[in-house]
């Protein structure tokens, strides 16, 4: 239980809290709970540079890591989108996240996930090369969660909706592109010459 693997699980425990205050919010409408819901999405939001930072500068880059720091990153952002999305009062934030930027980054996770979960019971082996415009992806939609969670201008909202969906899909494309790859090169995909090889090392 590393230092990064710490400031991660902490990561995880702010997203129950941030949803409870943004949910306090919608109920009451006290600014009290959106300045808290804002707090808690700022320090999940820094600590995930932090984490980073200490697995990769500092030797503390696990396993566990591996799985906990994607976890965290898509609570917070999927519950940041589904709230600001769906399950509010439009007079209070005097915007919304687009639906169509909602629907891109949750279909595209499904998505690679579903993919991800196809290719290894398939091949038995999935490689994922993380790519910068994922990377650029997910900090516009934090980005934009924070923004309308700030109550900013809704041509902002828009604009950076707009780069964030063009960044996720691209990538989801990319993503698929690159899956498919790994399963026309396995020999899985080409039933006739492991059928092939196989028959040839027996003679030999």
């Amino acid at each position: 239980m590393t230092t990064a693997n710490k400031v991660t699980i902490g990561r995880i425990i702010l997203v129950p809290f941030f949803v409870v205050q943004m949910l306090y919010y919608f109920r009451t409408g006290d600014e009290l709970h959106r300045y808290l819901a804002m707090a808690a999405f700022l320090v999940a939001t820094i600590s995930d540079g932090i984490d980073g930072y200490l697995a990769r500068h500092h030797g503390q880059a696990t396993q566990l890591g591996s799985y906990l720091d994607p976890l965290a990153d898509k609570l917070l952002m999927f519950a940041g989108f589904i709230l600001l999305t769906f399950d509010f009062d439009e007079n209070r934030f005097g915007q919304r996240i687009p639906l169509w930027l909602t629907g891109t980054v949750i279909g595209r996770d499904l998505i690679v996930v579903a993919g991800s979960a196809l290719l290894y019971a398939t091949i038995g082996n999935v490689k994922v090369n993380p790519l910068f415009l994922s990377k650029a992806a997910s900090v516009l939609q934090m980005v934009t969660i924070g923004w309308v969670l700030c109550k900013f201008s809704p041509l902002g909202t828009f604009w950076l909706a707009a780069a964030a969906v063009t960044c996720t899909a691209i990538t989801g494309l990319l993503y698929v592109r690159d899956g498919i790859r790994q399963f026309s090169e396995h020999p899985v995909a080409h039933p006739n010459q492991a059928e092939n090889k196989k028959e040839s090392d027996r003679d030999a």
